[in-house]
């Protein structure tokens, strides 16, 4: 899987020229959708199947500061699944290899009227490919 690419921009960073904090947990989600994009499951086909995967808890650890211009590379990875709850891990490092930020987000399924579902039941298809993309324990 290929890391997500994010050019810092201006209207990102603060008065101090440094990337607002808020904005690292939208680039998690540029990079959810992407690494989703990669696997053969865009948001599109997600709701075709009838579902979607709400964010229910987000966490992130600021490491080091970006700012204005910086590319940023965002690894994804899925570090648990059950068919219930799913947990996407984030690595955000620079060009460089030095990493500024980590972080995770959590997600449960629901149908289009948003019921919770069981994704491993709706969908089994897609639970499968979300396997092959879980991180080794």
């Amino acid at each position: 899987m290929e890391p997500y690419k994010h050019l810092v921009q201006y209207y990102e960073t603060d008065k101090m020229g440094i990337t607002h904090h808020s904005n690292y947990i939208r680039w998690m989600e540029e990079a959810r959708v992407n690494f989703l994009d990669q696997a053969g499951w865009p948001f599109a086909k997600l709701e075709k199947q009838g579902f979607a995967s709400p964010v229910i808890n987000v966490e992130c650890k600021y490491i080091k500061p970006t700012t204005f211009s910086d590319e940023i590379f965002i690894k994804t990875c899925v570090a648990s699944f059950d068919g219930v709850r799913m947990i996407f891990e984030y690595e955000m490092s620079k060009e460089d290899g030095t990493v500024v930020c980590v972080g995770q987000s959590s997600h449960c399924f629901v149908n289009m009227e948003g019921k919770p579902i069981r994704a491993d039941k709706a969908c089994p298809e897609f639970c499968e490919t979300m396997m092959q993309y879980k991180k080794a324990e």
